[in-house]
């Protein structure tokens, strides 16, 4: 780094949680590191948790990029969306070309690829970079998806790899791609995210209504759990969840929480994106769905007066069903996990993206929200062979699936009997099962088509596109 005492290698726009703790990072791995923010009492933070004295907060623009050494590289960590743009246009009349700008928020993968194309136009190194890991990530190692500008990221690469997570010595941060690649798999990421946090909700609910656990009960589920196979970040988190009461009371935070889940959009991109690469993520797409079911709180509650139930009772053996839903939830973060691989397959594919599956699993290892033992598996699967179409084709990732299935089975049908609702296990099941199927009944669905539109179709064993007259026209 510079012995120059009086510049700074980096800069760092935003200085709240994440952009606070990243640059602490930094400072603990000899980075002499400058921070701006409008608010200076946030610089004064970052002043204060310094360990090395060699932070400087600022809220001044010009005396901020004034204070770095060329060329300058700085990242912002601000929201996505407009600001963004407003932060990099107070920047450029400050900056010279061949100087380095970072976005490290979760932008939108299309304002992306028009920032490279803006940026590089005019001179000056983008690159767009997801960070996982939240709060305690970014200060003691995230996992980061950088992607557009290799050259700017070669330049930043040792300062990325001294901070990032490391898991057998390797540190979960690694070039993504060219373009918007590394906010893309960021935003992949985060619909994985969706999916397992969807199968665990689902997972309290059938703990909880359906074996009439108390959350004790719940608490040791989720800790045996994340003691086995499913051991990841979230179930270590959720069973920390079922442990906290606040101050002064005698019961749960978890019980006073309302039952609404918010969402800053991630989830909601993914599964439009998916769309229109025609990639079917199911599992990802009903905890979207489910997010925004949630929302709706009065109509439920006006639901629940209309169609009233018995109370629900699963008339099965706990410990044997235990065991199945332990199956179950294995299978469907399997599916979730596939799904969201499959998408990165298209869309590397179809951006050129040139994507190295098994290193981006193998970043997500460490430091991230997503990370689990079994990425260590999806690792293993595109080690063994990185063109691998879809991860439930890998010999190993089958074993799994065709051991767990049957738990899968066995929940959801006793949870649908009952009238709990599973609806992201539903989908996951109905993925696979579909994913299997030799013949479809889509062949229906090309009839119908082809009735009501003349759309066509195509026939089995024989070249063309053909159009039939479906009935007979009379004239009157």
């Amino acid at each position: 780094m510079s012995n120059t005492p009086d510049k700074y290698d980096f800069g760092m726009i935003g200085l709240g949680t994440m952009g606070r703790n990243l640059l602490l990072n930094m400072g603990d791995h000899g980075v002499r590191g400058a921070g701006f923010d409008t608010d200076a009492s946030k610089g004064q933070l970052l002043e204060k948790e310094s360990k090395h004295n060699n932070l400087k907060g600022f809220s001044d623009v010009k005396a901020f990029t004034s204070s770095l050494k060329s060329p300058k590289a700085i990242m912002m960590l601000v929201p996505a969306g407009k600001i963004v743009d407003d932060v990099i246009a107070e920047l450029l009349p400050l900056l010279d070309k061949g100087d380095i700008l970072i976005d490290g928020g979760n932008s939108h993968f299309t304002d992306t690829n028009r920032r490279v194309d803006e940026l590089e136009a005019k001179g000056f190194h983008f690159f767009g970079m997801g960070i996982s890991g939240g709060e305690e990530g970014a200060r003691k190692g995230p996992s980061m998806m950088p992607g557009g500008d290799k050259e700017a990221y070669n330049v930043m690469k040792p300062i990325l790899e001294s901070i990032a997570a490391k898991v057998d010595g390797a540190p979960c941060v690694t070039y993504i791609g060219p373009g918007a690649s590394g906010h893309f798999v960021k935003m992949v990421h985060n619909g994985i995210e969706y999916g397992l946090m969807q199968l665990i909700a689902e997972t309290y609910e059938i703990l909880k209504k359906g074996l009439k656990l108390d959350n004790e009960e719940i608490r040791k589920v989720f800790t045996k759990w994340n003691e086995g196979r499913l051991k990841s970040f979230l179930l270590e988190i959720t069973k920390d969840i079922f442990a906290y009461k606040a101050p002064g009371t005698d019961h749960l935070l978890l019980d006073d929480i309302k039952d609404e889940a918010k969402a800053k959009g991630t989830g909601k991109w993914t599964s439009q994106v998916a769309m229109d690469l025609q990639a079917p993520i199911p599992t990802i797409d009903t905890a979207v769905s489910m997010r925004d079911l949630s929302k709706y709180k009065a109509l439920r509650e006006q639901a629940a007066g209309l169609y009233s139930k018995d109370e629900v009772q699963l008339n099965v053996n706990k410990d044997e069903f235990l065991t199945s839903l332990e199956q179950a939830f294995y299978f469907n973060m399997i599916i979730s996990y596939a799904q969201g691989m499959h998408l990165l397959a298209r869309a590397s594919e179809e951006y050129k993206y040139d994507l190295k599956l098994g290193e981006i699993a193998k970043i997500w290892r460490g430091g991230c929200i997503i990370r689990s033992e079994f990425l260590n598996d999806i690792f293993n699967a595109y080690q063994k062979d990185a063109k691998l179409a879809h991860l439930l084709l890998d010999a190993n990732v089958q074993n799994l699936v065709k051991a767990a299935v049957p738990g899968a089975r066995t929940v959801l049908s006793t949870t649908i009997a009952a009238g709990i609702a599973a609806p992201a296990y539903a989908a996951s099941l109905s993925y696979f099962d579909a994913f299997r199927s030799k013949r479809m009944p889509s062949n229906l669905t090309q009839a119908q088509r082809d009735y009501f539109g003349a759309h066509t179709y195509e026939l089995i064993g024989k070249e063309g596109v053909f159009h039939t007259q479906w009935v007979e026209k009379h004239n009157d």
